[in-house]
């Protein structure tokens, strides 16, 4: 980008900063109705009026907005809105969040919505209403300074990311194949708001071990000790990590036997994986499917795999976060990137080859944690940062 062009840039996003500052304070107030909306993942009608409350707010602002419920029948209904953009560019942004939290409903009464020292805490704040309010003051915005998105935008708003998404996954990846560009407004990186270009792709197995129940004092020998057989199989699993690829084996619940006297008929054990790149999920579950048992007469069932893809640092997603950084900057903001081990719908976006940029949400701490929380002045700087991007973009 040239100086003059650079120039012609800087002014309309301090202007976008200005605008959402100003609003800091509404901003607050609308995050705080919307953390006391409690929406529980498996809490269908708590999701669907957080999404009725989301939707009305972005009917309100955006007249020619198409606002849409996605009816579902066993998870909370999804919110998809569309808006034109002024038509200076062409193809489709999409903005992608999720409504559900991981906290079960009546979690207010013991960490209800608060504001202290320039933070605001409660459950489900930081992970992520902190990033739909964002998205709304980035509407607010851009209307404060009679400017609009270059290029038709769809926000997409979901209600089972915390739970896999798997009511949303198709959906997420339709309109991801009609964008030319995601912006995921999922929690930034640390306390200084690093934006995410990668992701570790997550999944998990399931092993299930049979073996031969028998006295334990009596008659052991015509057991088959699946407890046993599955300590084997955990020792092998453990082999599979690898720090320097950045993939990760962790056996995280294991179960077994029936009494102390008794040679356990039975064992399981669920392994989380995560996995920094494609070939390397490929070469991990080719491993579980090798696994085969150690002690004769046990049986192993391995299922499982990789439930997110990796969302890998692409060209693309680097021009995304280089854009953002040059916004930021005309704000006095210096932005930095970095890879996750979580898993995001950003992963599916970019899995598709779409340019992913995610972390683009709120500043802050302790996701899915009594201490979760957000620093309120990044209300403000979040949202001047998407508004340029969307009239940039």
């Amino acid at each position: 980008m040239s100086r003059a062009q650079s120039k012609r840039e800087e002014a309309p996003v301090r202007e976008l900063f200005a605008a959402a500052r100003n609003r800091e304070q509404a901003l607050v107030r609308l995050l705080g109705q919307l953390v006391r909306c409690e929406s529980s993942s498996y809490d269908k009608p708590g999701v669907d009026r957080c999404a009725r409350m989301l939707a009305a707010e972005w009917a309100r602002r955006v007249g020619k907005a198409s606002v849409k419920l996605l009816p579902q029948r066993a998870r909370g209904d999804h919110l998809r809105i569309a808006w034109p953009g002024s038509g200076k560019g062409t193809g489709q942004i999409l903005v992608v969040g999720h409504m559900d939290t991981v906290y079960e409903k009546g979690t207010l009464e013991r960490m209800p919505f608060r504001v202290a020292g320039g933070r605001a805490f409660g459950p489900g704040i930081f992970d992520m209403k902190g990033g739909l309010v964002i998205a709304l003051g980035a509407v607010d915005a851009l209307r404060a300074r009679g400017m609009a998105p270059r290029r038709r935008v769809v926000f997409l708003w979901t209600s089972d990311e915390e739970i896999g998404s798997r009511s949303s996954r198709r959906i997420l990846e339709r309109e991801a194949r009609r964008s030319d560009a995601v912006l995921v407004l999922e929690p930034a990186a640390g306390r200084r708001g690093r934006l995410k270009t990668a992701r570790k792709g997550v999944g998990d197995y399931l092993l299930r071990v049979t073996g031969k129940a028998a006295h334990a004092g009596l008659n052991p020998g015509a057991g088959v000790n699946a407890v046993h057989e599955m300590a084997l199989q955990i020792a092998r699993v453990m082999e599979f990590n690898d720090a320097q690829r950045g993939t990760t084996v962790n056996v995280d619940i294991v179960q077994g036997g029936t009494r102390a006297n008794v040679v356990a008929e039975e064992a399981r054990a669920v392994v989380d994986i995560r996995c920094a790149r494609a070939s390397d999920a490929r070469k991990l579950a080719a491993k579980f499917r090798r696994l085969r048992p150690v002690l004769r007469g046990a049986k192993l069932e391995v299922t499982g795999g990789m439930d997110r893809p990796p969302m890998e640092r692409t060209a693309g997603t680097v021009a995304l976060f280089r854009q953002a950084q040059r916004l930021g900057r005309a704000m006095g903001i210096e932005l930095g990137e970095t890879m996750v081990g979580g898993g995001s719908d950003g992963n599916f976006t970019a899995a598709l080859g779409v340019p992913t940029l995610d972390g683009l949400g709120a500043v802050g701490n302790g996701a899915h944690s009594p201490g979760e929380f957000i620093v309120v002045r990044s209300l403000p700087e979040r949202a001047a940062l998407l508004a340029s991007l969307l009239a940039t973009l």
